[in-house]
């Protein structure tokens, strides 16, 4: 497949070993910005791409450090970070200064924004304003937002104003109440056309990805084999363009993962026993010691 960009050309500025999709920067290395084009490369060249939540600047750090291609803030703040029942109760002005700390810290990722239920659906000029504030007071690089061929019109105005947008399909936790549920979707053959056609519709109006959550793993790859843009997959099997994960369920941060989750780390139980060593300590008066105090 031919590319626009040579492949040594890589998002970090280095060789196509060193920065290639998913491949943390070399030591002393400057990242080179993901961009919207890199994507559509990784594609072509099979590379696989990696995505991941984060909600904060000691997060994006990390995350953007390890070499994470893309970071979604995403309206998961609700349930993960403010303890709500869901992502629906999620506004504008809740996700904006989560926005702007990752943005901030980030030098190699794309940094993606969520728009929040209720903030964009009315209509392509509501669905703009949004965005825009996403990008001039948050410095977001992209959105994301839910739904299929319905809101082609708004991704197509978003597009023409110069604001890359993510769409996401299949399980959208936005309409749960009205999807009766956590539910996969895409099941049957008439459920599986219309994802299709959904699909298809966002990347004709522009759409530089398409997420795909708890939808069919055989359903999934016939997206990704039809649609010119990435698709990221979260409970849509292995043969997708990307993978994305809420990190708390990345990292093991809480009792009980969604089983499209796996947990790479045990991040939440080492948390815990080190808050329980350092209330141990200062009870016993062993912390501060003297290595931990100023002289006069």
């Amino acid at each position: 497949m031919t590319s626009s960009v040579p492949p040594e050309q890589s998002p970090t500025g280095g060789s196509a070993q060193a920065g290639r999709a998913g491949a943390a920067p070399a030591a002393g290395q400057t990242p080179r910005r993901v961009r919207v084009h890199h994507l559509r490369q990784a594609k072509e060249r099979g590379e696989r791409l990696t995505m991941l939540t984060a909600y904060d600047a000691v997060t994006a750090r990390i995350f953007d450090q390890a070499g994470i291609d893309m970071l979604l803030v995403g309206d998961s703040i609700g349930d993960n970070m403010h303890a709500h029942p869901s992502t629906i109760p999620v506004t504008v002005d809740d996700m904006i200064p989560a926005v702007r700390a990752v943005s901030r810290t980030a030098q190699r990722a794309l940094v993606v924004a969520d728009l929040p239920f209720g903030s964009y659906e009315a209509s392509p000029a509501q669905c703009l304003a949004t965005a825009v504030r996403m990008l001039k007071e948050a410095g977001a690089h992209a959105v994301k937002f839910e739904g299929g061929e319905h809101l082609a019109e708004h991704v197509r105005l978003l597009t023409r104003s110069g604001i890359p947008v993510v769409g996401h399909l299949g399980f959208t936790p936005q309409a749960e109440n009205i999807l009766g549920g956590k539910r996969v979707q895409g099941r049957g053959n008439e459920a599986a056309d219309r994802l299709v056609g959904d699909a298809l519709a966002l990347a004709d109006a522009g759409a530089v990805a398409v997420v795909l959550e708890m939808v069919p793993a055989p359903l999934a790859a016939r997206v990704t084999e039809v649609l010119p843009v990435p698709t990221i997959g979260i409970g849509a099997g292995s043969e997708v363009d990307g993978q994305v994960l809420v990190w708390t369920d990345m990292a093991g941060m809480t009792d009980w993962s969604p089983r499209f989750a796996r947990r790479f780390g045990e991040v939440g139980r080492e948390l815990s026993a080190a808050t329980q060593a350092y209330a141990q300590a200062v009870h016993d008066r062993t912390f501060p010691s003297a290595d931990h105090a100023y002289e006069s």
